[in-house]
């Protein structure tokens, strides 16, 4: 798998597991209460738009972040892994 990409299978994958309503994976539309939580993440500390709105998102979601990226987690947002 490419960095960054999601391949056609993988992508397939998680769809069918988005369907099953099992898996405890959801989709989260950006609304207006992640895009206010983006004030909350700081540019200084998780540069990435991405990656910044998927920490506001988690926030929005009052959620920890899976993830294992550096930055993300010396930020000091609630993160796994």
């Amino acid at each position: 798998m490419e960095k960054g990409r999601v391949s056609p299978d993988m992508k397939s994958m998680l769809e069918e597991e988005l369907k099953s309503g099992e898996s405890g994976l959801m989709l989260v539309d950006l609304n207006a209460d992640v895009a206010n939580q983006t004030a909350n993440v700081m540019r200084d500390e998780i540069p990435d738009l991405p990656d910044r709105v998927i920490a506001a998102t988690a926030l929005a979601l009052n959620l920890p972040l899976i993830s294992r990226d550096r930055k993300i987690v010396l930020s000091g947002l609630e993160t796994i892994w």
